[in-house]
């Protein structure tokens, strides 16, 4: 399938800069596209590659300044990065499988489940009692919906997913192959005799609307009552999100990363790859914690940046980290210091004893 550029700034809102009618039938990174390509200038550090491209059409900034002449077709727009994201996710669906439905003769699905219009469900998947399914939802084979659970529209299921009983999805939700959904959150009551009681988690996990879950997470549900990802979050792979956690709308969490329970996380937070947190405190609202960073107290500042562990004030992490790496040099400095005070106290020592 090809597309001309006009077609493509008609449909990001862009200027065309050269040939309207060059055309590309695929997209490519832009030091590796080839005629027929179509990519993308973001980064400033990338923009050297315009300029030797074979790249047919490339998307760039509006506010983007040229040093020469070259040979693709530009098309200016506001967010470059934006706007082919956009185009991709354009592109995904067209070569995709999410036009599917119908039910597969190998899936089951209970009597009392009630399934909306232009469903998919696909082979060896299981649809418990009464379960409720929107329109245009995607349930790819090997998926477990448990009783009760609702799923809300076009919410796309991958391989492997499972989403225990009760639990509740909202619209335009993805979660990718083998992610959890609701298992039992880690609740264990000692005993005297240095055993463990197991306590019933009878809660369950709310998921709103254009939420993305990546593969292998856990989300765990709640104690009592919810554990909640609201509106817009992003969620890595391999992530565990224990019991009665809430995260905030809009708040992305890189991989490897551990919440343990009772944890509230505000909006628009950004949470870097294999941060632990610990239970039962509060991340302010457009928190920012760095890579491998243990969180082990709230956070109520909002905007506040942090790394380490314990994590603290970011800047400061960056001089305390100056510092360690001077202190060799302090320590020669120190012991040149030290023999020069020993040898003038020598020096005046003699002094001393000459005048007597």
């Amino acid at each position: 399938m090809q597309f001309t550029a006009q077609q493509i700034a008609t449909l990001i809102q862009g200027k065309v800069e050269g040939d309207p009618e060059t055309t590309i039938s695929e997209v490519a990174k832009i030091e590796d596209a080839q005629k027929g390509a179509l990519s993308f200038v973001a980064n400033p550090k990338y923009e050297e590659f315009i300029y030797g491209s074979k790249a047919s059409i490339i998307i760039v900034n509006e506010n983007l300044q040229l040093n020469g002449g070259i040979k693709p077709t530009l098309i200016r727009v506001k967010d470059a990065y934006s706007s082919f994201a956009l185009l991709l996710e354009k592109y995904n669906e067209i070569i995709s499988n999410d036009g599917k439905t119908g039910i597969d003769s190998t899936a089951y699905v209970a009597d009392s489940a009630k399934v909306g219009k232009d469903v998919y469900i696909g082979a060896f998947a299981y649809i418990g009692d009464n379960v409720v399914i929107g329109d245009g939802v995607k349930i790819y084979p090997n998926c477990v919906v448990g009783d009760k659970a609702q799923i809300g529209n076009h919410t796309k299921l991958n391989a492997g997913v499972k989403v225990y009983d009760s639990c509740v999805l909202g619209n335009k939700v993805i979660i990718h192959s083998n992610t959890i959904i609701g298992s039992d959150g880690f609740g264990f009551a000692p005993q005297k005799d240095g055993s463990y009681k197991k306590i019933p988690q009878i809660g369950n996990v709310l998921i709103e609307d254009n939420v993305e879950i990546g593969a292998n997470t856990t989300i765990d549900r709640a104690t009592m009552g919810s554990t909640i990802i609201r509106k817009g979050v992003k969620l890595d792979n391999l992530i565990q999100i224990a019991h009665n956690v809430e995260i905030g709308e809009n708040t992305v969490i890189a991989a490897q990363t551990g919440i343990s329970g009772s944890t509230k996380v505000g909006k628009n937070c950004v949470i870097g790859g294999q941060v632990g947190i610990v239970g039962h405190i509060q991340i302010a609202d457009f928190t920012s914690i760095n890579a491998q960073s243990g969180v082990s107290k709230s956070i109520t500042t909002p905007k506040t940046a942090i790394t380490g562990s314990p994590a603290y004030d970011y800047k400061k992490a960056l001089k305390s980290q100056a510092v360690s790496r001077n202190l060799p040099d302090l320590q020669q400095r120190i012991i040149d210091l030290e023999k020069t005070v020993a040898e003038l106290s020598a020096i005046l020592s003699e002094k001393n004893i000459s005048n007597k």
